[in-house]
């Protein structure tokens, strides 16, 4: 069954006749007679009704014309899809994420998509397992570890891990907590999935030192709500909520962060526009969190 006959038949139904249908197509009337019998003949079933005065579809042939509509314009959308895969456009872009990153970074990207920009739909994931997506049809991944070789990547920004304080805390006043003061207060903490507790946990590590008080929370949102109930010192990199004081921990050798990275597969058929929407999501970090956050690697 070939296209052009569907497309035919369709043409016959909207134009109401063969002589109209034949001049919409840009074929002779008998042409497209013989073309309709042939469509009869393959299908097994009459789809016309003829009369003296005209041609029209028949009950058979009024029952299979959305069938003939769907494979149409599947074909055609299957064509439009083939062009876009060629020219290097993207329509639709997925990204994958972990929840905070989606929230304080993600989102906020997004409200200033411009009208040529790619529709977007978002998938969060788990920091750990945040690049797997990929090959289950994501995009661009932005996660928090180096990504592997075999994927394109960029360094997007080294956000701060912060330590969040109530506004009447007696370190409300202040910017920075050293790493040796955090630990001797109780912390509000992340399980070891989530990687502003790696970055602690290996800050500590490396300095020798070691946690007094811990309370694991299991949600971002939960570590800042006891954090205003006055029940310990947030460890988070999210924005801050209830009013919170955020307070940067520097450690000997430098502030506690973590590193944001975007990576997709280098074969994917948009590589330069995926390429391009990162180069932007940095500018976007620098922009919302300070010059300070520039990533410190250069692209891989």
């Amino acid at each position: 069954m070939e296209l052009r006959h569907l497309r035919y038949l369709i043409a016959v139904a909207d134009a109401g006749s063969l002589s109209a249908a034949a001049s919409r197509v840009h074929v002779t009337q008998p042409s497209l007679s013989r073309q309709m019998r042939a469509l009869e003949r393959e299908l097994g079933v009459g789809l016309f009704s003829t009369t003296q005065r005209s041609t029209q579809l028949s009950a058979a042939g009024r029952r299979f014309l959305p069938f003939a509509r769907d494979l149409v314009a599947r074909a055609d959308a299957a064509v439009a899809a083939a062009h876009t895969l060629a020219s290097g456009r993207l329509e639709h872009l997925t990204i994958a994420a972990p929840g905070t990153t989606l929230t304080d970074v993600i989102a906020p990207f997004l409200a200033l998509l411009e009208e040529d920009d790619p529709m977007p739909t978002v998938w969060e994931e788990l920091p750990v397992s945040v690049y797997a997506a990929l090959p289950r049809g994501a995009d661009l991944a932005i996660g928090t570890t180096p990504p592997a070789p075999h994927l394109a990547s960029v360094a997007l920004a080294d956000l701060p891990v912060w330590a969040y304080v109530r506004g009447d805390d007696p370190w409300a006043g202040r910017s920075d907590v050293g790493l040796g003061e955090l630990v001797s207060r109780d912390l509000l903490l992340l399980s070891g999935d989530f990687h502003p507790r790696r970055a602690l946990d290996q800050a500590l590590g490396r300095s020798g030192r070691a946690y007094e008080s811990v309370v694991e929370v299991g949600t971002p949102e939960v570590a800042q709500a006891l954090a205003a109930a006055g029940r310990g010192v947030a460890v988070l990199s999210d924005d801050p909520r209830f009013g919170l004081r955020p307070l940067r921990i520097t450690a000997a050798d430098g502030p506690v962060h973590i590193s944001l990275y975007a990576a997709w597969q280098r074969d994917h058929h948009a590589a330069a526009t995926l390429e391009a929407l990162a180069e932007r999501l940095t500018a976007f970090c620098v922009e919302r969190y300070g010059p300070e956050v520039a990533p410190a690697l250069s692209r891989r």
